[in-house]
C-alpha cells in the first residue's frame, strides 16, 4: 500500500480536537487519518503518526517513507507552514493528513455528495 501525506494547515488545538471528536462521533472511517503536531520538524511529523499504524493495520515503515518523501520534495511548503505555525503561537497545531489514494478519493467524493 502506498500512502499520501500532506500538510493541510495550522489550527488552534481546541478546533483540531473538536474536529477529531466529530469524526469519531459520526464513526466516519474512510481510511484517512488527520494528525496534529505543535512543531514543524520531520521528527515531530513522524511522531504524530506513531499511533496510526496499530489502529489501522498500516505498514509503519511505508508510512514514515511517505512523510520523508514529502519532506524532501517540498522544502518551500515546509518553510511556509513552519512560518505560519510560528506566527500562530503555542496554542496551535500543524495539521496533516495521511491515507492511501483510494481512501482519499472516497473521502473527497463523500464530501461532494453531502
Amino acid at each position: 500500500m502506498h500512502f499520501n501525506f500532506e500538510i493541510l494547515g495550522v489550527s488552534p488545538i481546541l478546533d483540531f480536537f473538536n474536529h477529531q471528536q466529530k469524526i469519531n462521533q459520526r464513526q466516519l472511517n474512510f481510511g484517512v487519518e488527520y494528525v496534529g503536531t505543535p512543531k514543524c520538524t520531520l521528527d515531530s511529523l513522524i511522531r504524530s503518526i506513531e499511533p496510526v499504524p496499530p489502529k489501522r493495520g498500516w505498514d509503519y515503515e511505508k508510512l514514515v517513507e511517505s512523510i520523508v518523501n514529502f519532506w524532501i520534495t517540498n522544502p518551500e511548503t515546509i518553510d511556509l507552514w513552519r512560518s505560519r505555525l510560528d506566527d500562530a503561537g503555542t496554542e496551535s497545531l500543524l495539521v496533516s493528513r495521511v491515507g492511501d489514494i483510494k481512501s482519499l478519493r472516497y473521502e473527497l467524493e463523500s464530501i461532494f455528495d453531502q
